[in-house]
């Protein structure tokens, strides 16, 4: 069956957030900022805001949780933007030559709230045919349900998608729906994948 769809992640795969970028000149000292990251502003917490939970509703239970850190963790989401270092360049050159060739669809696990900070800073936004955002959805990646969100209300099959993701997880649920999948990972190259796949 042919491709006639390309749906993308956003995070790790168009845009390189990550919080080291914001808390690197906070600690001064990687070890500590390594520990923080790993026992109190966590992936897992983090996430919950991904899936819909407010920001300020996250912020108020971790520093209840972590009083000692109180000041850390409010810097979390007040300098978030600081995150959001940068497009991925050459995974979004890759986007461009997809146009008009394809229906181009996101994917991604992000906040509601934060996420129009992505959508002001990044023209190729403006590419998409359509964004299933988790924080909106109150569903996440790798769960079944967000994909079914993506399939019915923009009318695809997967058969005949590409799914593109650097979370291994997210790609087993993507292949157990039928999508062809690229996983992004140190020393893959995007283009390079999509070529073997007979999409570029």
């Amino acid at each position: 069956m042919s491709i006639k769809n390309v749906v993308f992640d956003f995070g790790g795969v168009l845009v390189d957030w990550n919080p080291r970028y914001m808390y690197k000149s906070v600690f001064n000292d990687d070890a500590l900022m390594e520990r923080f990251l790993a026992d109190v502003c966590t992936d897992e917490w983090n996430v919950q805001q991904d899936k819909g939970r407010l920001l300020t509703e996250g912020t108020r239970l971790l520093q209840e949780r972590f009083p000692e850190h109180h000041d850390l963790i409010q810097l979390f989401y007040d300098k978030w933007d600081v995150m959001l270092h940068s497009d991925i360049k050459e995974n979004v050159d890759v986007l461009y030559e997809l146009r008009g060739k394809y229906r181009l669809l996101g994917l991604t696990n992000w906040s509601a709230e934060t996420f129009p900070i992505a959508l002001a800073r990044y023209s190729f936004f403006g590419e998409f045919d359509g964004i299933v955002v988790s924080g909106e959805e109150k569903l996440i990646k790798p769960d079944r349900a967000i994909f079914d969100v993506l399939l019915e209300r923009y009318g695809i099959n997967a058969t005949e998608s590409v799914f593109i993701d650097d979370n291994i997880a997210n790609i087993r649920t993507a292949r157990e729906l039928g999508f062809n999948t690229v996983h992004v990972h140190d020393g893959m190259n995007l283009r390079d994948e999509l070529v073997a796949l007979g999409v570029l």
